[in-house]
């Protein structure tokens, strides 16, 4: 396991979908994104911080997607579809397995925020080309193999107060 030190350069990836879920199910609160992306970087060298968003047009969402890029993310939005039969859906796991991937060369670090055990093999490739690789989640929805296969698992549920608004 590659150790912290100050001159890792950092790439934080944020599956905002995954963190609103949970932080709404469990806590009925939500991410404060200030502070996330303060402890993913833990005063390293920030390369790219990207947000990857839905857009689903509710009514405060524009407002949710500029107070991320103040704060530091580049956002990502995707349109939420509806099929012809009702049902919904948006996800980015495609789109931030091949930023990851790309974004490889560039940083010593990747920080996934998330739960979902879908990037799990992502994360056994980038440790594999030698990037490491934190998760930040929380620990009652975040899958087991995506825990076991990062170098260091951050539980937002050991920390509601600094990471829940």
């Amino acid at each position: 396991m590659t150790e912290i030190h100050p001159n890792q350069r950092v790439t934080v990836l944020a599956d905002a979908q995954n963190l609103y879920h949970t932080a709404q199910s469990v806590y009925s609160r939500n991410i404060d994104y200030s502070s996330l992306l303060k402890k993913a970087t833990q005063d390293r060298e920030l390369t790219r911080a990207i947000a990857y968003v839905i857009q689903a047009d509710s009514p405060d969402e524009e407002s949710f997607f500029d107070a991320l890029t103040d704060i530091g993310f580049e956002t990502k939005i995707k349109e939420l579809k509806t099929f012809g039969d009702g049902t919904k859906k948006a996800d980015w796991d495609v789109g931030m397995c091949i930023d990851a991937v790309t974004l490889a060369s560039r940083a010593d670090t990747i920080v996934l925020c998330t739960g979902d055990g879908d990037f799990a093999r992502l994360v056994t490739h980038l440790r594999h080309e030698g990037v490491r690789v934190e998760v930040m989640g929380f620990q009652e929805s975040s899958a087991d193999e995506l825990v076991a296969a990062c170098d260091e698992f951050i539980d937002l549920s050991e920390r509601t107060e600094t990471f829940l608004l």
